[in-house]
């Protein structure tokens, strides 16, 4: 097999490498590429490099990256967990958190657990002008059950990724030529970045979707945030409680309807109870029946 070259960030990148040299060893790594994640608590960064320096793989931080070493590399180069534009597309093939082409863009994982969605997955794809547009190589699709975490999603997920990198890597090492097939347009999506200002709830939701919204931007990312007395809180858990009827309820929604041991808050549809609430600067919380989070 020729060699390979490597975009890699965060655990997806991190599972991918430990796996693919347990398999194949350093020798069919050409380089490898990664970058420090500020928005994940403990990124895996640093041991993606020190795993390349312990098998004496070419290792390269993003910004100090040769074009040059791109250019003259003229094998498969697969990009996991990247977010940044790779100049040279020659062989580039890239894998997507999701079974493109829905989902197509940023942060689908989240976008689409937020959603709800039963199904999600991983896609291989050739890199393409146009983002996530390019001609899809292998799928492989999962199932996702309810309540679920980012955490656990990313975790049930990585195990895809690897096995489309072995699928492709065993064509490639048959010297067989790698097929793909368009994606239909007409069925597409596309789901944006999320900046600091999307880590806010939305009260307007439903309780079932502001759950499943805290769940999904919880650990590893920064959480799922409210304001509550001029203070910015982070939800780290919440449920769903059973359904009341509220007189006028559009008038009132994100206050405190009932204090169960934590708060019971009202939303456009349902009832949510705030399991775990903390404060950025560490401040006691003060939550009584005259609360409202916005």
């Amino acid at each position: 097999m020729e060699k390979i070259a490597f975009y890699l960030m965060n655990s997806k990148g991190w599972y991918v490498l430990s796996r693919f040299l347990e398999e194949f060893g350093p020798s069919d790594i050409a380089y490898i590429v990664s970058e420090q994640d500020i928005n994940l608590k403990n990124d895996p960064y640093p041991q993606l490099e020190n795993l390349a320096k312990k098998y004496d793989v070419p290792f390269y931080k993003r910004t100090t990256f040769s074009v040059e070493v791109e250019n003259k590399f003229q094998g498969y180069k697969f990009a996991i967990g990247w977010r940044w534009l790779i100049k040279n597309k020659h062989n580039l093939i890239v894998f997507h958190d999701s079974l493109l082409p829905k989902y197509r863009g940023f942060s689908p994982l989240v976008n689409s657990l937020i959603n709800g969605e039963r199904q999600g997955g991983v896609t291989a794809l050739f890199a393409d002008v146009k983002y996530d547009e390019g001609e899809i190589i292998l799928q492989a699709p999962t199932q996702f059950e309810y309540p679920i975490t980012i955490e656990n999603a990313i975790h049930k997920i990585e195990p895809l990724y690897f096995d489309l990198v072995l699928q492709i890597c065993n064509i490639l090492e048959q010297s067989k030529p790698l097929t793909s097939h368009p994606q239909k347009n007409s069925d597409a999506s596309y789901s944006l970045w999320l900046d600091t200002e999307d880590y806010f709830i939305d009260w307007s939701w439903s309780a079932e979707k502001i759950k499943r919204f805290i769940d999904s931007v919880g650990f590893p990312y920064d959480g799922a945030k409210a304001k509550l007395n001029g203070a910015v809180v982070i939800i780290e858990k919440a449920e769903v409680v059973e359904h009341v009827v509220v007189e006028h309820r559009g008038r009132h929604i994100g206050k405190v309807i009932f204090i169960e041991e934590s708060p019971v808050i009202v939303c456009t549809k349902g009832l949510l109870k705030l399991r775990k609430i903390s404060t950025l600067g560490g401040q006691t919380l003060q939550i009584n029946f005259r609360s409202r989070f916005c």
